[in-house]
């Protein structure tokens, strides 16, 4: 098994709420994630290294869009991993 914990800080605790109320009900049974004040910690357990990064790249889109919807970043994810796919 293997396990990954995320872990975001928001500018405040309204804000962080307002992300975990966006993703938590993409990630019932996939994803565990609480909420901590300005923060939230994510954990991830899969029983291999392909199911982990669908996983976590499935949780970082749902990350992203529910900043965009609340206007906290704008324009186009950096392409961190150069490859032909928008991140």
């Amino acid at each position: 098994m293997i396990s990954l914990e995320i872990r975001i800080r928001y500018d405040d605790e309204r804000t962080a709420k307002a992300i975990f109320d966006s993703i938590s009900p993409d990630n019932e049974g996939y994803v565990s994630t609480e909420l901590l004040g300005d923060q939230l910690l994510m954990r991830i357990s899969a029983d291999n290294a392909g199911t982990m990064r669908n996983t976590a790249d499935d949780l970082m889109a749902c990350i992203k869009a529910a900043e965009e919807a609340s206007g906290l970043v704008s324009g186009p994810a950096p392409d961190l991993d150069r490859d032909p796919f928008p991140e």
